[in-house]
């Protein structure tokens, strides 16, 4: 299995937006993301420039909120849902298999999950995982890996 890694560095908050919305820009319907970094690394940041690129007003309200935001955008004209993970706090695959993990995954245009390494198990869905260091003050070193299809 081939994938490619990319590496960027950013020195600012709106810099990880802007590659957050630059990534976003490559990104295909189906496409699952790996979000992961340390508390503090940027992962929200960069979770708000995929947001902007779709062009996300509001966020819809979630049953399951803190641990899913749903978000209603658009891209060329046609309206897209995105789900947004953030499994910081679930202690068990068991929690996640109750609330339909699987099926969220699958049912969105796009779907990025948050701290998606504190279960392995679900690696092999991701299409491509980000994962953001903190480098320093406002610095952040942000790597891109996409697998291969």
């Amino acid at each position: 299995m081939n994938s490619m890694t990319e590496e960027f560095l950013s020195s600012s908050s709106e810099e990880t937006r802007r590659y957050g919305r630059e990534f976003a820009s490559g990104l295909q319907s189906g496409d699952i993301v790996a979000l992961n970094g340390q508390l503090g690394a940027g992962k929200t940041v960069f979770m708000r420039g995929i947001t902007e690129f779709f062009n996300c007003e509001d966020q819809l309200s979630s049953p399951t909120f803190p641990l899913l935001n749903i978000y209603q955008g658009s891209l060329r004209g046609e309206e897209v849902i995105l789900h947004h993970f953030d499994l910081y706090r679930i202690e068990s695959i068991v929690e996640l298999e109750t609330i339909g993990f699987d099926e969220y995954l699958s049912s969105a245009y796009l779907s990025v999950v948050e701290w998606a390494d504190r279960f392995p198990e679900y690696v092999p869905m991701y299409t491509v995982a980000v994962f953001l260091e903190y480098t320093g003050d406002e610095r952040r070193r942000i790597l891109i890996n996409h697998s291969s299809r």
